[in-house]
């Protein structure tokens, strides 16, 4: 068959696609923002070139404006489920939760015989704290595609998130048998549950190790033995382990430590004394009919689930997990900047209260039905001032964590998304001294209104500071939150198996079984007169 001539018009409009295309790899989004203007204008209703000004607009922050364009785009091509993807991200986005969540149920019924579609369905699913109907998706893509071992292993996370533990080692043993070199999975396997002298995968680990030929996958199979190794005692060549993974992952990164240290030192100098006396001159306007927010904050690793686990188990609280509402609100308000710095200053100017009511009206959307919620995003830590001064009602709880211990526990996690200074040694000095002085600015210019509790005081007499943090946040006690491990609401964090399990204390001065390998660390702190 002779394929259709193009026209004139269609090979323009190719060519400026394939120039839109070629500024985004570059990251030159103003001057794709541009020809994006200029291409609309002579092609308006195309659809590729519609789809491609937003991800540009998702790149500058301009999530109003993307909401501008893909709002037409689906009243025009309603069952055209890219246009529906990227209606619904916009409205994540724009804080508008219902919308995203109605739009991705409809989306969800076309896409119901389309295992590749389904996934993404899912994926938006999970963004939307929707851990059961995005286990539902994944379960209905493996039927459709019953030994895909790609859609096992996506299962199994989902189920992960819902405590299904047993189900999801299950299937990650078919992907691991199915698809030997899907290394995520063999990580994501052995920190399921605690390793065991009868049972556990050291011996196929090593195996799988020698037979890579580079190292791909050396990353995740490290730090799968290495995690096991601990389980079994075998701390230095747990170690061993631990670091050959983290230094793949560290070389594998554009990450300079310095811009993370002055961003902090400039939202201290930015959020100064001065701030805070504005505050209490015109104290910002509480709204007593709207919800309050518990932010629990803390370094990823510290203690942030427990808290929160703790506190939501109370009928009168609902989790709604690491959401990064508040940074998606920010960025909202001010656009994209490139320059951090640029971002902290901005962010000081902005009309905090309208702030405030964007951030609880986009929240609302996640659908809970209780007075109190928990933003449980770690790295909050960064916009106590901003929080103070959007949110007056909010209750701000940050958890400490020994040093040491808190920078191991980072360490030896293999993040996901995020958190690039927890993959060496050297780095996680430089941030966890930069953190230390940002918390104690903190500290001084919060007073009361930041509630401090510490992790190892918490284990140790969990009845007690567990009444202790009810009572700061206003609520009676109630049973429920003693038996934490019990709560069935999902969890999609690296912590998502052990608050399945009652408190223990093995985690407790962990860092002393490393006391060697960490001595430059250990150094490093004390040279920065942190108390270990």
């Amino acid at each position: 068959m002779k394929q259709a001539k193009l026209m004139p018009e269609d090979i323009a409009l190719r060519g400026e696609l394939k120039n839109i295309t070629a500024l985004i790899d570059k990251r030159r989004f103003i001057d794709a923002y541009d020809l994006c203007k200029q291409s609309i204008r002579d092609f308006p209703k195309s659809l590729q070139l519609n789809l491609a000004f937003c991800q540009v607009l998702k790149h500058l922050g301009r999530f109003t404006e993307m909401m501008s364009v893909v709002n037409p785009l689906l009243e025009d091509h309603e069952n055209n489920i890219r246009v529906r993807f990227c209606y619904v991200e916009t409205s994540i986005f724009t804080g508008n939760q219902v919308k995203a969540i109605e739009v991705l149920k409809g989306t969800e019924v076309l896409a119901i015989d389309d295992p590749v579609m389904l996934q993404h369905v899912a994926e938006f699913y999970t963004h939307c704290l929707r851990y059961h109907e995005a286990t539902r998706c994944y379960r209905r893509a493996l039927i459709l595609s019953k030994d895909n071992s790609r859609y096992q292993y996506n299962l199994a996370a989902s189920l992960i998130s819902l405590g299904e533990l047993d189900e999801a080692e299950s299937l990650l043993d078919s992907v691991i048998e199915s698809d030997p070199k899907d290394y995520d999975a063999y990580q994501n396997r052995s920190t399921i549950r605690k390793q065991t002298q009868e049972s556990n995968h050291v011996s196929a680990l090593k195996v799988a190790i020698s037979k890579l030929t580079d190292d791909r996958g050396l990353m995740q199979l490290s730090y799968a033995l290495a995690k096991e190794l601990e389980d079994l005692e075998e701390y230095p060549r747990s170690f061993h382990y631990l670091a050959q993974g983290a230094d793949v992952r560290r070389r594998r990164m554009k990450y300079k430590v310095d811009t993370d240290v002055s961003t902090m030192a400039e939202i201290k100098s930015v959020f100064d004394r001065g701030f805070f006396e504005s505050l209490k001159n015109n104290p910002p306007k509480v709204d007593n009919d709207n919800d309050v927010p518990i932010f629990v904050c803390g370094l990823p690793r510290s203690g942030t689930t427990l808290v929160d686990r703790i506190i939501s188990s109370h009928s009168s609280v609902t989790s709604l997990g690491e959401i990064n509402d508040f940074a998606i609100n920010l960025v909202r308000s001010v656009g994209r900047q490139e320059e951090k710095h640029k971002l902290v200053n901005i962010s000081r100017e902005l009309d905090h209260q309208v702030m405030g009511e964007n951030y609880l009206t986009g929240v609302k959307g996640y659908g809970y039905n209780t007075s109190y919620f928990i933003d449980k995003t770690p790295v909050n830590y960064l916009y106590f001032g901003l929080i103070r001064a959007a949110l007056p009602q909010a209750i701000i709880i940050h958890i400490r964590r020994h040093p040491l211990d808190s920078c191991y526990a980072m360490y030896k996690t293999l993040f996901r998304m995020g958190y690039p200074f927890t993959y060496n040694l050297s780095d996680l000095a430089d941030y966890y001294i930069a953190y230390y002085d940002l918390m104690s600015h903190w500290r001084e210019s919060l007073g009361e209104n930041m509630f401090e509790i510490c992790y190892e005081d918490l284990i140790e007499d969990p009845q007690n500071y567990s009444r202790v943090l009810l009572n700061h946040c206003g609520l009676e006690w109630q049973s429920a939150c003693a038996e934490f491990h019990l709560n069935s609401s999902p969890a999609a964090t690296a912590s998502a198996s052990q608050v399945r399990q009652p408190i223990y204390k093995t985690s407790v001065a962990r860092w002393q079984c490393y006391e060697k390998e960490l001595a430059p660390l250990i150094f490093r702190l004390k040279n920065a007169g942190i108390e270990l």
